[in-house]
Order: structure tokens, then sequence, then C-alpha cells
């Protein structure tokens, strides 16, 4: 069995993900507005993805298709097989991410294949009236929000808090075991890609440690500033602690202004 199969046949890899379920059920409550259209859902993988499809039709979907190709394509190769069959269809909704990879950018590469505007990443999308706007709300860095309007044609994604997909009936479960998924064939295969490695910077030249412990310590932390001198006293207690006074003095840890006016006179 080829890795490409194992990978297909793993139940950790297949399904859908909270964000496409989420995608799902937005689309289905958009269809439930007067002056809509049916929903379709469409899909790029292996025969094993078919039973996903007739869930999405026991909860409310008119119709799926699938794409017939491998998991592992290249995000850009899945957004062109899928966009092929999506230029006639007012808004595409998928979730921001899959189970299998989850990079989230098949959403703006079908959007740039199918040239219509895109909204990515929304925590939710307004529906009030089908032929206006859809006012979407998207997250932002620092917990700040977007509030946008877009209009169709459009590509939306959605995070998996956007939506809780509902549930099917079981008359509804029943009937869809035996639903037609349109089967089209697509690029089957992992297609060559270029050998791509993690960044590494390059190594800095530094000179070599000079000094003893203690001034490469002070160099490691960076702290005492400027060029540290030092000394080596042997002194009676008495003596080495006026010595230290005297030294924390001149750092100037020690006031050494009178506190009283009269002693200055």
């Amino acid at each position: 069995m080829s890795l490409d199969r194992e990978r297909e046949a793993d139940r950790r890899w297949s399904g859908v993900s909270a964000a496409d379920e989420a995608a799902l059920e937005v689309a289905l409550t958009i269809a439930e507005q007067p002056g809509t259209h049916d929903v379709e859902v469409i899909c790029l993988g292996p025969p094993s993805a078919d039973d996903v499809l007739r869930d999405a039709i026991a909860v409310g979907a008119n119709s799926a298709i699938r794409v017939h190709a491998s998991t592992e394509l290249d995000s850009h190769v899945v957004a062109v097989a899928l966009a092929e069959h999506l230029h006639d269809h007012d808004l595409v909704l998928c979730g921001d991410y899959s189970l299998d990879r989850g990079t989230g950018s098949v959403p703006a590469f079908i959007a740039a294949e199918l040239a219509c505007a895109q909204a990515l990443g929304l925590l939710e999308v307004q529906i009030a009236d089908v032929s206006a706007p859809l006012r979407v709300v998207r997250r932002l860095d620092g917990g700040r929000r977007e509030i946008i309007e877009v209009a169709a044609p459009a590509v939306l994604s959605v995070e998996g808090s956007a939506a809780k997909l509902r549930r099917a009936s079981l008359a509804a479960s029943l009937a869809a075991r035996d639903a037609d998924v349109s089967l089209l064939q697509g690029p089957y295969g992992r297609l060559p890609e270029a050998e791509i490695h993690p960044y590494r910077p390059r190594a800095r030249v530094l000179p070599a440690p000079a000094g003893g412990s203690l001034d490469r310590v002070r160099q490691i932390l960076d702290v005492g500033g400027g060029e540290v001198h030092s000394e080596l006293l042997t002194l009676d207690p008495p003596s080495a602690a006026a010595k230290i006074l005297d030294q924390l003095r001149d750092w100037g840890y020690f006031d050494t202004s009178p506190s009283n006016p009269a002693e200055s006179e």
C-alpha cells in the first residue's frame, strides 16, 4: 500500500473539520432565506469522501460533487481543481482549515481563480437580507474585530466557532445513504514540488572570548557598562567595610549631602 493510500485510509486525516461543518451550516442558513438558491457541496478526495458528502445531503444540502484526486496535492492545485466547477455559484463557503493539513490557503486560491471578492477567517456571518451585501465579522490581531460587507460573487471562509452544524433526522440519514454523488476526475497523484527547507539564519562570526570568567559573564549579560576596573586588596574587616562604603559612595548609592544644614557651616 502506498503512502498516499495509507494516509487516505487513516481516519485521523479523513472527515470534516469543525470549520467545514460551520461553513455548511452558514450555507444552509442562507439557503433558507427567500429568493436563494440550492446548496451544493463539493470536495476533493478519494472514494471514502462520499460518506461525508452524503452526511451533508442528510442535513439539507441539495447535491454533492466529489473531485477524484489525491489529498496530497498542493493547495493551489486543489483550489484550481475545485474552482473549475464553481464559476456559476454566487457564494462559495469554506472552512478555514481542514483535518489533513489545515493550511487555510485553499479559499484564497479559489477566490483568485474565480476573480471574485474574498473574506477569510470569519467569526460571524450576519444574514438579514440576501439581496444586500453580507455583513461579516473577521478576527484581527490583538483581540480586535473587523466588520465588513461582502457582495456576491464572493468566497467566504469561516472558523469553527461561526456556527454549529444541525443534526440530521433519522429518516434523512437513511435516505442519504443512497444519494447520488457526482464524480469528476481530478489531477490524481502527488505532483512534483520544489524541495523546501526550513529557514536557517547564517551563523554570526564572534571573536574568541577574552578575559576571565567574570569578564565573560559581564559580556554575555551586557552589564557593568563600559570598561570594568578591579583591584585586589587584603584588609582587616573594619578597613574592608570602610573601603566598601567609600566605593558605594563614589558610585552614588549613598547620599553624601549633609542631613543637617548646620553641619555644612
